[in-house]
C-alpha cells in the first residue's frame, strides 16, 4: 500500500532589520522557559540501557504546569506578541527532550541545556502572506517586519504550503511543507560516515563511495596555521584575532564543501530516502592522540 511524507525545503532571505533587542528578549524568554521546566524534573532510579541503575529525568507535561504556570509566568513583563510565549514553551521542551535523549544514552551530563544561539522560530499564527509579501508581527498592533519575496529565486522552485519561519539577525529562514507521495521514492541509501569518505549502499545501487579527503584536508591545513601561532599568540595578543579569522574561515569553507556536497546526493540520487547513521563524537576516543584529533576534525553531523 502506497503511503505518504511530508517534506520541508527551507530557503534564506537576508534582510537588513535591526532585530538584536528582539532575539536577545526572546533569547531570555526561551532559557526561562527551560529554567523552569528543568526545576519541575522529576529523577526516578531505573535502569538503563546497558542494565546499570541510573536517575532518569521524568518532564513535566501535564496542562496546568504548562498552559497555565508556565505560559502565566512567561507572559509577566513580555512586551511583544503573546504567541511568541507559545513558541518559547514548544521550543523549551523541544530542547529538554533532546537533552533527555542523550542523556539517556549516556552522552549528556546531568546539566541544565544553555540558550546561547539568538533566532526565533514563528509560528503560522505570528504572520500573514499576501501578495508576495510577508508580514510578521513583532509587537500586536505596532510593530511589524515585512519581507518582499514576490521577486524571490525560489518562489518558481518552491512546493507546497508557507510554513514556519525562523528570524535571526542577518536572516529570514522561509519554509515550504510540502506532502510527497512514497510511490515516488526509487529505494533507500544507508550511509556510513568515515574519517575520509562517506560510503553508501542501496540494493538498487549498489555500493556508492564518495571521497572527503579535501573535506579532510581543510581542517588538517587550519589545524597547522593554528598551530604555528598559538604559542606566539599567548605572547602577543593582537595575534588572537588572526586565530579568530582562521577558525571563521575553516567553519565557512567546510561549510561551502558539506552545501555542494548534500546538493550533489540530492541531484544524484534523486528520489531516493537517505539515512544516516548516528554518531557521537564523545563515544568514539580513545587513548590515541592522533585519533582524536581526526575524530575532532570531522563533520558527521552536518555531512
Amino acid at each position: 500500500m502506497s503511503g505518504s511524507s511530508y517534506q520541508v525545503r527551507a530557503y534564506n532571505i537576508r534582510h537588513r532589520y535591526y532585530v538584536s533587542e528582539f532575539l536577545e528578549a526572546y533569547r531570555r524568554l526561551l532559557q526561562k522557559a527551560v529554567d523552569e521546566i528543568w526545576a519541575k524534573i522529576r529523577w526516578v532510579e531505573k535502569r538503563d540501557e546497558k542494565g546499570r541503575r541510573r536517575l532518569i529525568p521524568i518532564i513535566p507535561k501535564d496542562n496546568i504546569f504548562k498552559n497555565h504556570y508556565l505560559r502565566n509566568l512567561l507572559m509577566e513583563g513580555w512586551g511583544y506578541s503573546k504567541h511568541y510565549v507559545d513558541s518559547a514553551i514548544k521550543q523549551a521542551y523541544s530542547i529538554i527532550k533532546s537533552w533527555r535523549r542523550s542523556y539517556v544514552k549516556g552522552e549528556r551530563r546531568r546539566e541544565k541545556p544553555v540558550v546561547k544561539r539568538k533566532f526565533v522560530r514563528i509560528k503560522e499564527t505570528l504572520y500573514t502572506y499576501k501578495d508576495g509579501k510577508i508580514k510578521v508581527s513583532i509587537k500586536p498592533h505596532e510593530e511589524y517586519l515585512e519581507f518582499d519575496v514576490s521577486k524571490a529565486w525560489f518562489l518558481s522552485r518552491a512546493r507546497g504550503e508557507l510554513g514556519e519561519l525562523i528570524l535571526g539577525e542577518k536572516y529570514l529562514t522561509v519554509t515550504f511543507r510540502f506532502k510527497r507521495d512514497e510511490g515516488e521514492v526509487k529505494g533507500k541509501i544507508a550511509w556510513d560516515c568515515n574519517e575520509k569518505s562517506l560510503d553508501g549502499f542501496s540494493p538498487n545501487t549498489g555500493w556508492i563511495r564518495i571521497d572527503l579527503t579535501k573535506l579532510f584536508h581543510i581542517h588538517r591545513v587550519y589545524e597547522t596555521k593554528r598551530g604555528r601561532l598559538q604559542q606566539k599568540a599567548s605572547k602577543k595578543p593582537s595575534l588572537r584575532k588572526v586565530l579568530a579569522k582562521y577558525s571563521k574561515r575553516e567553519r565557512n569553507r567546510a561549510k561551502d564543501y558539506i552545501h555542494k556536497l548534500t546538493t550533489f546526493i540530492a541531484r544524484g540520487f534523486k528520489g531516493y530516502t537517505h539515512g544516516f547513521e548516528h554518531l557521537g563524537k564523545n563515544r568514539m576516543l580513545n587513548s590515541s592522540k592522533e585519533h582524536n584529533r581526526n575524530v575532532s576534525k570531522s563533520d558527521w553531523k552536518q555531512s
